[in-house]
């Protein structure tokens, strides 16, 4: 496994277990003590977000084995994401009435009637805000991993197109290779043939002398 997916693995999951533990606190307190879980929350959640974006591009840059491996581990991180934030915008939906709660409180001996029907319309353009908030963070997260989809899969073809090239480079170069042994082997040829069509050329010639001089003692006697 990738030592550099390993790291993300133990920081995403280190990071998972405190989110959860937040949350759980988080719905246990309310006033300034709620609000700040709740930006922290926020602020890790976008981090482990960012971790798993990490984690996804490490992955599907390794060999095909290992990157199956990994992706379905990275399928199962999504879901506890995915966990967590439902988790937490449910806690987020039920801060409105936390706020509703304190301000009915804090008005003691004021109208009730009055103040229930100011908080409700708050209570219900605070929660209108926040879905329609949720609304674009889901859009911007969609948009985001469509984009990084899309960066991913161009980042596997220029790969892939990378390895066709290299392939090819290695095949001319083998070519080269072969055509150098061929002429070697033509020219080791030539010379044979050469030193042959001499040899043969020799022998030729002393047997036409040796005729000849056969010819002449014969003619002599």
């Amino acid at each position: 496994m990738s030592e550099v997916f390993e790291g993300y693995q133990r920081r995403y999951c280190e990071l998972s277990a405190n989110l959860s533990k937040k949350c759980t606190s988080a719905s246990l307190v309310g006033g300034e003590q709620k609000k700040q879980k709740v930006s922290e929350i926020n602020a890790g959640l976008d981090e482990a977000e960012s971790l798993i974006k990490k984690m996804d591009l490490e992955a599907r840059s390794l060999q095909p084995n290992v990157k199956a491996v990994l992706l379905a581990k990275l399928r199962e991180y999504k879901s506890d994401l995915n966990t967590l934030e439902s988790e937490f915008k449910g806690i987020n939906s039920a801060f409105p009435n936390q706020t509703l709660r304190d301000d009915l409180w804090e008005s003691g001996t004021a109208d009730a009637p009055t103040v229930a029907a100011n908080q409700k319309a708050r209570l219900l353009s605070s929660t209108e805000r926040l879905n329609q908030s949720s609304d674009r963070v889901k859009e911007s997260r969609r948009t985001m991993l469509e984009t990084e989809e899309l960066g991913v899969s161009i980042l596997q073809d220029l790969h892939q197109q990378r390895q066709s090239l290299l392939h090819a480079h290695d095949t001319i170069h083998g070519v080269d290779d072969n055509i150098w042994k061929s002429k070697k082997v033509l020219t080791t040829m030539s010379r044979r043939m050469t030193r042959n069509k001499w040899i043969i050329g020799t022998i030729v010639a002393v047997l036409v002398l040796a005729i000849i001089l056969i010819l002449y003692f014969k003619l002599s006697n």
